[in-house]
C-alpha cells in the first residue's frame, strides 16, 4: 500500500479552526487531550482484556513521554488497544467523531471502565503547539501499522508503518516561538511535569518520563556526573476517590495544603459522593483565613472541575453562590464532557444540579460545625461573615432562608456568672429564644465599634427594660436584616428608630401633652435647623443624655453614613430624616423654654449646638467644627 493523501471536508476545517480560536482558550491543555485520549485506549484495552480473558492487567499499561529540545519534537505513547487504518481515518480524519462515545454506546454495562471524551475535538487541540503532528498505530491484535500526518486544516495522509507493539504512538513538532507565543516551554521538563500535576494528575495509568538529573560522581566531593532517571509524574489514585474510612483529617489537611497553596490547616473539610440525577464526587474545604484579596474585585472564585479525575476547569465560579464563594475545593463527574467549553458549562443541566447539592452540602456542613465546634464557627464567621451578610443583601432578601441561620451578631447579652464573654457572638435563634414576653422586636444598634453603641444615648430605654440589643459593627449589618425584615416572625427594629413600642399609654399622652404645650418652641428649632432635621421633639427614649438623632423611614442615619461614604454620587446623597430629639426630663428642656420666651436668638445658637453634639455622638462629621467650638466658648465664657 502506498501513501493516501486526503483533505478534511469543509466542515471539518471550519471546526477546526473554530476549536483552537475559541473552544480552548489555554493552549497548554493540548497536553491534558492527548494523555486523556492515551488513557482512553489503555481503558478499552482493559474491558477487552476483562471480556476476553486476555491475560493484561492494568498493571501492563503506561503512557511515556519523550521531550527532544534539538528536534523539537515531543512524543507521547501509550501501550492501550491502538487503532486499525479504518480507525485512524474514522477517528482523526473527521473532526469531533467520538470513536470513544461510540464504543461506550456498545458496551452499556461497562464495569470499572472510564471512557473519557470525544476523541476528535480533543486530539485536534495539539495542532494548537505543533505545526505538524504524526500518529503511528497498532490495533491489539494486529500485525499492521499505520501512520496518519497532517500538517493542519488543509489535509492528512494514511500509511504503512513499522511498530513492534499494540498501542499508539503521537509526535508532535512543535512550532517555533512567535512574537508573543513561547512554544519552547512545551520541551522543557519542568513544564510538562507541571502541567501533568495540573490536569492529568489523577490519571489511572502510569505517565513516565526520563528525567536528566546530575549526581556526585561516585568517590568525589564535588564532581558531578548526568545520569537517567525515569520518574512518574502523575500520583494516579484522586484522594477524593478513596473511602473515607481509608482516610484521617491529616490526609484531608494535607492534600489542602499541597494543592491550594495554604499553610494553614482549614476548619473543616467536605468529602461527599452522590449518584442519581446528579453524579459526583466532591471534596470541598471551609478556609481558616481569608485570602488577602477575598473581599476585593480581583479575587476569582469557583471550584476546580474535574472529568473522570482529568481537570477541565481551574475555577468554575458556576459551582458556586457568590455567598459560599469562600469555599475551595474541587468537583469530579463523569456527567460532564471533557471537552467542554466555559460557554456550554453555562447552560450544562448536569452542572446546575450539582451546584444545588453542594450549595445545601456547604450550608449542612457550616450549621454542624456552628452547633458542635462555636469556636471554630465563630473564627470562620470572622473572615466570611460579611459574604453572608452580603448573600442576603444583594439578592433583597431572597436568600434570607438559606442564609439567616448562619449570621452571628455581637449582642449586649451576657451569661450569668460569666462576665469574661461579654458582648459574644449570637445567633438569630439564639436571641429570639432569650425574648421576653412583652418583647415585640429584635433590637439592633449601629455603631463603628461596640463601645461607641454601648455609649449611644438611644439604647438607655431599650437596656432600662432589660431587652437585649444586638451590636452591628459591619456596614453591611442593618442593609441585611432591612432585607430580611424580621426572623421567624419578629421584626427588626432599630433603637434609632422613631417609634421603639416601648412606651406606656401614660407615658406617651404625656410627652405628647408637653410637645402641644411647647409647639411653638419646637417649629421654631426646626426653622433654624433649615432643612437639617424633619422634626425636633420630646424623647420619652433618653434618660441621662440630653440630645440624640433618630431617624424616620427606611434609611438610617447609620445607613447614611455608609452611603456617603461610597464614590456613587447618587448614593453620596441619600439622606435619612433626621429627628433630633430632646429629652424631656433634662435641664436643657427648661433652659429652651426659658430661652424661648426671653431670647430667641439664644435659641436658634443652642438649637445649632445640640444639633452638632447629636451629630458629633452619633460618629458623623458636623458642618461647621470651627463655628462649632466658638458658640461653645461663647456660652462657656458668660
Amino acid at each position: 500500500m502506498g501513501t493516501e493523501t486526503k483533505e478534511f471536508k469543509a466542515e471539518s476545517k471550519r471546526l477546526l479552526e473554530m476549536m483552537i480560536n475559541s473552544i480552548y482558550t489555554h493552549k497548554e491543555i493540548f497536553l491534558r487531550e492527548l494523555i486523556s485520549n492515551a488513557s482512553d485506549a489503555m481503558d478499552k484495552l482493559y474491558f477487552k482484556s476483562m471480556s476476553e480473558n486476555t491475560g493484561i492487567t492494568r498493571s501492563d499499561m503506561e503512557i511515556r513521554l519523550e521531550a527532544n529540545k534539538d528536534d523539537r519534537k515531543l512524543i507521547i505513547t501509550d501501550n492501550g488497544i491502538g487503532m486499525t487504518k479504518e480507525e485512524l481515518e474514522n477517528n482523526l480524519g473527521t473532526i469531533a467523531k467520538s470513536g470513544s462515545l461510540a464504543f461506550k454506546n456498545e458496551n452499556e454495562k461497562t464495569e470499572d471502565v472510564n471512557i473519557i471524551g470525544q476523541f476528535g475535538v480533543g486530539f485536534y487541540s495539539a495542532f494548537m503547539v505543533a505545526k505538524k503532528v504524526t500518529v503511528i498505530s497498532k490495533a491489539y491484535g494486529s500485525d499492521e501499522a499505520y501512520m496518519w500526518e497532517s500538517e493542519g486544516v488543509d489535509g492528512y495522509s494514511i500509511s504503512e508503518a513499522q511498530k513492534d507493539s499494540h498501542g499508539t504512538q503521537i509526535i508532535l513538532e512543535i512550532k517555533d516561538n512567535a512574537e508573543e507565543e513561547n512554544y519552547d516551554e512545551f520541551l522543557e521538563p519542568y513544564k510538562i511535569k507541571q502541567l501533568i500535576r495540573k490536569y492529568s494528575d489523577y490519571i489511572r495509568y502510569p505517565i513516565k518520563m526520563d528525567v536528566e538529573h546530575e549526581k556526585l560522581k561516585e568517590g568525589s566531593k564535588d564532581e558531578y556526573e548526568k545520569e537517567i532517571v525515569t520518574e512518574t509524574l502523575n500520583s494516579m489514585t484522586p484522594i477524593w476517590k478513596k473511602s473515607k474510612t481509608e482516610l484521617k483529617d491529616e490526609d484531608y489537611n494535607q492534600f489542602y495544603k499541597d494543592k491550594f497553596y495554604d499553610f494553614e490547616d482549614p476548619l473543616a473539610h467536605i468529602h461527599t459522593k452522590t449518584e442519581g440525577t446528579a453524579t459526583y464526587s466532591a471534596l470541598l474545604y471551609i478556609p481558616a483565613k481569608a485570602p488577602y484579596d477575598y473581599y476585593s474585585k480581583n479575587f476569582e472564585k469557583g471550584l476546580q472541575l474535574y472529568s473522570s479525575g482529568v481537570m477541565i476547569m481551574e475555577k468554575c465560579a458556576d459551582l458556586l453562590p457568590d455567598y459560599f464563594s469562600f469555599v475551595r475545593g474541587l468537583v469530579d463527574s463523569e456527567d460532564l464532557s471533557l471537552n467542554i467549553s466555559r460557554e456550554m458549562l453555562q447552560h450544562d443541566r448536569q452542572l446546575k444540579l450539582i451546584a444545588k447539592s453542594l450549595e445545601k452540602s456547604i450550608k449542612n456542613e457550616l450549621k454542624k460545625l456552628q452547633k458542635n465546634d462555636r469556636e471554630k464557627y465563630e473564627k470562620f464567621f470572622d473572615s466570611f461573615g460579611t459574604q453572608l451578610k452580603y448573600g442576603i443583601y444583594e439578592s433583597f432578601g431572597a436568600n434570607k432562608e438559606n442564609l439567616q441561620d448562619l449570621l452571628l451578631f455581637r449582642s449586649s447579652f451576657v451569661p450569668e456568672g460569666d462576665g469574661e464573654k461579654k458582648n459574644g457572638y449570637v445567633t438569630l435563634e439564639e436571641y429570639v429564644s432569650r425574648m421576653k414576653d412583652d418583647q415585640k422586636y429584635i433590637y439592633f444598634a449601629s455603631g463603628s465599634s461596640i463601645a461607641r453603641i454601648e455609649a449611644l444615648p438611644q439604647t438607655e430605654m431599650v437596656r432600662d427594660k432589660g431587652y437585649e440589643i444586638l451590636y452591628f459593627t459591619d456596614h453591611v449589618d442593618e442593609f441585611t436584616v432591612q432585607m430580611m425584615h424580621d426572623f421567624n416572625g419578629k421584626e427588626f427594629k432599630s433603637v434609632s428608630a422613631d417609634d421603639l413600642g416601648l412606651e406606656t399609654e401614660a407615658e406617651k399622652e404625656e410627652i405628647k401633652k408637653a410637645e402641644e404645650d411647647n409647639k411653638d418652641l419646637f417649629d421654631f428649632m426646626t426653622e433654624k435647623l433649615s432643612g437639617k432635621v424633619k422634626a425636633v421633639k420630646l424623647s420619652q427614649r433618653l434618660k441621662t443624655h440630653p440630645v440624640c438623632i433618630t431617624s424616620e423611614g427606611m434609611l438610617s442615619v447609620e445607613m447614611e453614613k455608609v452611603l456617603s461614604a461610597m464614590p456613587d454620587e447618587q448614593a453620596h446623597n441619600a439622606k435619612a430624616e433626621k429627628i433630633l430629639e430632646i429629652n424631656a426630663s433634662h435641664p436643657i428642656f427648661e433652659k429652651l423654654k426659658t430661652l424661648y420666651a426671653e431670647d430667641k436668638d439664644k435659641v436658634a445658637e443652642y438649637a445649632d449646638i445640640l444639633y452638632s453634639q447629636a451629630l458629633l455622638i452619633e460618629g458623623m462629621p458636623i458642618e461647621n467644627p470651627v463655628e462649632f467650638t466658638n458658640k461653645l466658648c461663647e456660652i462657656m465664657s458668660k
